[in-house]
């Protein structure tokens, strides 16, 4: 019971200890305008680098879009020519396959007239009238193959000038893309120079804050 009276003075003294530093806290003086700037120009600085990082990411997302839409575009140019030069060798094709036709028809035609000939003159079963209309029936199945064969082109034809259009549509979307996607990477870079001197002034400010006598 002897060590009461000690530990009563030890608990009184902390105390007494606590309400003193509470007063001292209480009666702690507003920071000075001095102490005040720098805390302001720190916290600028905090925002500049946020800022800075901020502007860096989305222009380098916009350097990758830019180079995307590159690709792109040199994609679609390489199938738009493709579907060009697919188009020159249908019109070619066409071309030749209605020659051929044109020639089946005459030869068709002059079949006809042989055949009517030698049927006067020399009979219907006549081997002369038998062979011209083997001739006429050979004829007219090349004349037919070219014709499908036209059809089959232009079918061709239309469907590599649709995706002629297609590709060239695509180009057309692409450039688009490629300007706005250069518009907004040149943005950023202006928006990352103007933090980098945002930040670079911040930081002249705090060092004149932090050492006033330099001024």
């Amino acid at each position: 019971m002897k060590g009461s009276p000690f530990i009563t003075r030890s608990v009184l003294g902390v105390a007494f200890a606590g309400l003193l530093a509470a007063g001292a806290f209480a009666q702690s003086p507003d920071p000075t305008p001095q102490q005040q700037d720098v805390q302001n120009d720190r916290k600028d600085i905090r925002q500049d680098k946020r800022d800075l990082a901020k502007d860096r990411a989305d222009r380098n997302q916009d350097q990758r879009d830019v180079n995307k839409d590159k690709s792109d575009l040199n994609k679609d140019r390489v199938d738009r020519n493709q579907d060009q030069r697919d188009i020159h060798h249908d019109r070619r094709d066409l071309n030749k396959d209605r020659v051929d036709r044109n020639k089946d028809q005459r030869d068709i035609s002059k079949d006809k007239n042989q055949l009517a000939r030698d049927d006067k003159k020399f009979g219907v079963n006549s081997a002369q009238a038998q062979a011209d209309r083997k001739d006429l029936h050979n004829d007219r199945l090349d004349r037919n193959k070219d014709q499908r064969d036209i059809n089959h082109d232009r079918t061709d034809l239309n469907k590599d000038r649709a995706e002629r259009n297609q590709d060239q549509h695509d180009i057309n979307k692409d450039k688009q893309d490629l300007h706005s996607d250069r518009v907004d990477r040149n943005k950023d870079q202006r928006d990352i120079n103007k933090d980098k001197r945002d930040l670079h002034k911040d930081r002249k400010d705090l060092h004149r804050d932090l050492h006033p006598k330099h001024r």
